[in-house]
């Protein structure tokens, strides 16, 4: 059996090159694929339980139904840009959400899956925003507000967050603290490390455990697979 990894669409319009490839990409999962994982920002902002869905993302819905009607477990880790999903994606898709990161057995491995948005501990100004907007009264909050508002706040909150990926990429070296993270899962009884959020593809190997990076389905096209006993990076063309 086939399990795919895959994070950071970031999807904005049904028209966009990343959402057209990605609705290509999940028409034609291989018909061993049993595990979708779908490790946060897949949309460029979703929060909480619209109804309807918000019309923008009614075509990626669909597509995900059809996978999970070929009978594709779905399993999402909430992002930065994606979260109190849990009601929505349970009850439409019967996907399996996480909140933050989670240990999962996979063919007799640890692996850890995660967003990667909480691995960087010294991006305070960003956990302060999660530990806000990730609480039980924004989500009580987010009912109270018109559709109309909420994708306004939704559009200025993004456009903050993409201006400074710049400035922190200058701040920190992600290499290494990608690197300093998985070494902490794999001390802690992990066997693989698997995140996404840094946009950053990345392999490596330590000492006989595996982490692996996920970059990006913006410009990269990049996701991992689980395939015949093996975790590989891939891109899809």
């Amino acid at each position: 059996m086939r399990k795919i990894f895959i994070a950071d669409a970031h999807l904005r319009n049904p028209e966009d090159t990343n959402y057209r490839a990605l609705i290509r990409f999940l028409d034609t999962l291989p018909g061993d694929t049993d595990t979708l994982y779908l490790l946060g920002d897949l949309f460029e902002f979703w929060v909480g339980y619209p109804n309807p869905v918000y019309g923008h993302y009614r075509e990626i819905i669909d597509c995900l139904k059809a996978v999970r009607g070929r009978g594709v477990r779905i399993v999402y880790f909430e992002g930065n840009h994606d979260f109190h999903l849990d009601r929505y994606f349970e009850e439409e898709l019967q996907a399996e959400v996480h909140r933050s990161g989670a240990v999962l057995e996979i063919a007799g491995k640890q692996v850890y899956l995660c967003h990667g948005d909480q691995i960087n501990s010294h991006d305070y100004r960003y956990r302060a925003f999660r530990l806000v907007f990730h609480s039980p009264l924004t989500r009580a909050l987010l009912a109270l507000f018109s559709r109309r508002l909420a994708a306004h706040a939704a559009s200025i909150l993004s456009r903050q967050s993409s201006k400074q990926h710049a400035s922190r990429r200058q701040r920190w070296d992600y290499r290494v603290i990608l690197n300093s993270f998985a070494r902490g899962r794999f001390s802690a009884g992990c066997d693989v490390v698997i995140s996404g959020h840094y946009h950053l593809p990345m392999v490596e190997r330590q000492d006989g455990h595996l982490f692996i990076a996920l970059g990006d389905w913006i410009t990269q096209f990049s996701y991992a697979q689980w395939l015949d006993g093996e975790f590989s990076l891939e891109r899809f063309t």
